[in-house]
């Protein structure tokens, strides 16, 4: 059974830093300055043979209001109540601070299982660090270096009882079941797009992306119904991209909320750039991405960029107007929108529209609905036959273009690829393709096939290019070569 591991401290002990070595991956944003962490973020770690998730808290303030320190605290709080293990990191090179001493106390309150962690402690200047940590009654401390991976092995050693109770608890609790498979399952795989299927093992990626205080890590929590992200009236609270696992109606999903993204000119400080560069990662690793406006200023030229961004990327797109339980002018303002959008992201006519309210949950149907919508004309297949039919009627309608008079002839079209589709034309002459006949085309297959809003690849290919002997140097026949009076290779 694997067991949750909490990773709590003042802020800038290197919480993050171990975060990181123990998931093998750089997924927690790292700086010099304290506070960068500030929402729960959970990943599957590895030690060794043992497989745990591990959770990065925010740094243990000891502000206890309403303020974002204060909130920052009840979230660790929850975090250290909800796992199983926790490990308090103190600084061995800063000693034992009165802080230390209250957290320590909590722990000890909150959690049955507590590790003592004295980190940075490579060299001589944490000896006395080390020695102080005894004082915490927490036990025998692990000198560890998160940042240099000393230590690990004595992790480890502290992990593995823990890991074997909870291995005897689940051999205990866990019932025998017999798993039969129905007759007929799977006989009609071959005509199914695999990809497509929304499973418990393969969630729904959904980002939701937007400019700073949009409401995102609002809907989020509204979402998985429950306190799971830092939120408050201050802009830019999120900072990493937090992924978290849930099942909304029905529908396993992994949603990443996102820092909000500024204009470039104002981003300047290196953590801000770090932010926007990792949630521009969760936008290329998401299937769905939800485009979050501000319903009190939409449409801004940040939020085109984003949105613009997201279709460049191939992803499924959905817009959504928040704080729309505060619009007094509900009618008006949603004919506004719709304008709106169909003039300023013409690259993504028909993609849903939705008005939500993350505060009260109103309209969160409705966005359920157009994600697994853009999700299902994402993943599209249209048959070969039912294209060329298609193709053969828009040509008529409008035929291609000719340049210099010698008109550009259609011969063959195919579906070369799903998420998001793209199709393949033969042609003569592709590189005199104009960009408007193009245009035609890709907005005649949105229509024709019911795929509105997603991005469409469409690509023009000369016969020329599928031939695989096009560039090959020709050989003359061995045959031939005795009545031109040359000798055959080897003679």
């Amino acid at each position: 059974m694997s067991f949750t591991l909490a990773i709590v401290g003042r802020p800038n002990v290197g919480k993050s830093t171990l975060f990181n070595r123990l998931v093998g991956k750089r997924l927690a944003l790292v700086d010099d300055q304290p506070g960068v962490t500030r929402d729960l973020r959970e990943g599957e770690a590895r030690l060794g043979d043992l497989r745990f998730t591990v959770i990065d808290t925010a740094g243990l303030e000891e502000a206890t209001d309403d303020s974002l320190q204060g909130r920052m605290r009840r979230l660790t709080e929850r975090a250290v109540e909800m796992a199983d293990v926790c490990l308090f990191m103190i600084d061995a090179r800063a000693g034992v601070l009165p802080t230390d001493e209250v957290f320590a106390d909590i722990l000890r309150k909150k959690n049955a299982h507590v590790l003592l962690a004295a980190n940075k402690g490579e060299g001589k200047a944490a000896d006395s660090g080390v020695i102080e940590a005894y004082a915490l009654g927490l036990g025998e401390p692990l000198r560890l270096s998160a940042e240099h991976g000393e230590g690990m092995g004595d992790l480890l050693a502290a992990l593995m009882p823990i890991a074997d109770e909870f291995a005897e608890r689940e051999a205990e609790y866990t019932p025998e079941t017999d798993v039969t498979i129905p007759e007929g399952a799977g006989e009609d795989g071959e005509d199914l797009d695999f990809d497509a299927q929304i499973t418990p093992q393969k969630p729904l990626q959904v980002a939701v992306v937007g400019r700073p205080n949009a409401g995102k890590s609002t809907l989020i929590n509204r979402i998985v119904g429950e306190e799971r992200l830092l939120t408050g009236p201050e802009a830019g609270i999120t900072r990493d991209s937090i992924s978290l696992r849930t099942e909304w109606n029905g529908t396993p999903m992994r949603i990443f909320d996102t820092a909000g993204m500024r204009k470039k000119a104002k981003v300047q400080e290196k953590l801000e750039k770090l932010s926007v560069s990792d949630g521009l990662r969760a936008v290329k690793f998401a299937e769905v991405v939800v485009v979050l406006l501000d319903v009190e200023i939409p449409f801004e030229q940040q939020d085109l960029r984003i949105a613009d961004l997201a279709e460049r990327e191939g992803r499924a797109v959905v817009i959504a107007a928040n704080k729309w339980d505060a619009e007094p002018e509900k009618q008006e303002k949603l004919r506004e929108l719709k304008a709106s959008f169909e003039k300023l992201l013409p690259q993504l006519r028909g993609a849903p529209l939705v008005t939500v309210s993350a505060k009260t949950g109103k309209g969160l149907d409705r966005l359920h609905a157009a994600i697994l919508r853009a999700h299902e004309v994402w993943n599209r297949r249209v048959s070969t036959a039912r294209l060329n039919r298609w193709l053969g009627e828009m040509v008529e309608a409008h035929p291609p273009p000719a340049p210099s008079g010698r008109r550009i002839k259609l011969r063959y079209m195919t579906q070369a690829k799903t998420r998001p589709p793209g199709f393949v034309v033969m042609c003569s002459n592709p590189e005199k393709m104009s960009d408007s006949y193009t245009r035609y085309l890709v907005n005649g297959l949105r229509d024709s096939f019911d795929m509105p809003g997603t991005p469409i690849r469409l690509y023009m290919r000369s016969q020329a290019d599928a031939n695989p002997y096009k560039n090959r140097k020709k050989s003359t026949p061995s045959r031939l070569r005795k009545h031109l009076g040359k000798k055959p290779h080897g003679e």
